[in-house]
This record gives C-alpha cells, sequence and structure tokens, in this order.
C-alpha cells in the first residue's frame, strides 16, 4: 500500500513539474492592420498566464509566451475569437467579427485588397 502510494506520489509531481511556465507557441491569426495587431495582442495578454504577445501584420503569426500551467493555446484562441478574429483552432461568431472596425473586416475581399 506505502508502495503504491509512493509511486502515485512521485507520478503527480513529475505530471506537475513536466509543464512549462514559459512555454512558446506560435499561431495563425487572421487580421489585416495595425488595429488588429493592437487588438488580438491584447487579447492575448488579458489571457491569464500569457506573458508575450507578438502578432506579425504580414505573416499573421501570433508568437506567445505563456504559462501552460495557467492556459493553453485553445483559451488564447478563445480570447481572441471573442474579440473578433479567425484562428486556426477557433472561428470567430459573426457577432464578435462584426464588432471588428470596418477597416478591419478580413473576410472581405475589398478590404484584403485596401490593405
Amino acid at each position: 500500500m506505502k508502495s503504491t502510494i509512493l509511486v502515485l506520489a512521485v507520478l503527480i509531481t513529475s505530471i506537475t513539474f513536466a509543464q512549462d511556465k514559459n512555454k512558446r507557441a506560435s499561431i495563425e491569426v487572421d487580421g489585416v492592420c495595425l488595429m488588429c495587431k493592437k487588438r488580438i495582442e491584447k487579447a492575448s495578454l488579458n489571457t491569464k498566464g500569457v506573458k508575450s504577445a507578438k502578432w506579425d501584420v504580414q505573416t499573421h503569426e501570433l508568437k506567445l509566451i505563456f504559462d501552460e500551467r495557467k492556459t493553453n493555446i485553445e483559451a488564447i484562441s478563445k480570447s481572441i475569437a471573442e474579440v473578433g478574429h479567425d484562428t486556426k483552432e477557433l472561428k470567430a461568431t459573426d457577432e464578435a467579427y462584426n464588432s471588428v472596425h470596418p477597416c478591419c473586416k478580413y473576410r472581405d475581399e475589398e478590404v484584403l485588397d485596401n490593405h
């Protein structure tokens, strides 16, 4: 019985330490301009556990540093989708998308052509 408890304690401890407090990841986020950049980065940083968020307008790549013990890519994607931007993991609702500034309508071909 004691050995079973010891094995479980070691297993739980190793799982806890396996999570990274400075996990680096990047995801693709749709957007077209500097207003989008500000909105995407702010939504990411407002997600508990996110330490750094830098979105590139040209490549649409969001580079993240986050505490994997507090958040994950799914939660960060949800925060971004809630402010109206699509990610590979999650598409923003029409209501959220329609709340973005007219020049930020990245789903509209005419807007894309103007950027």
